[in-house]
């Protein structure tokens, strides 16, 4: 299952995340979204667990906790709905 972890501290990096989020099970991927010019962290990232049920434990226990001196929101990523549009029309 990919989960949503947001509000996350600019400080907080992917190995934190896995250490994170060790615990509750398999920890498949973690990406934090960075800012695609000064590198620095959006405040949000991405945790892949491949087990559901471990996937639920971790939100259920992480889900408002606090982390590095923010609460956090862990929850169940919502799938990608295909290409973003471009802003400019097409002509």
């Amino acid at each position: 299952m990919n989960m949503y972890i947001g509000n996350l501290a600019v400080t907080v990096t992917e190995q934190d995340l896995q250490e994170l989020f060790t615990p509750y099970g398999t920890v498949e991927s973690v990406n934090i979204v960075t800012d695609r010019f000064s590198k620095q962290s959006k405040g949000f990232g991405f945790v892949d667990m491949p087990s559901n049920s471990e996937a639920d434990k971790a939100i259920k226990a992480l889900n408002g906790t606090p982390f590095k001196g923010k609460s956090i929101k862990v929850n169940q990523a919502e799938a990608r709905r295909g290409k973003r549009s471009s802003r400019r029309p097409r002509y």
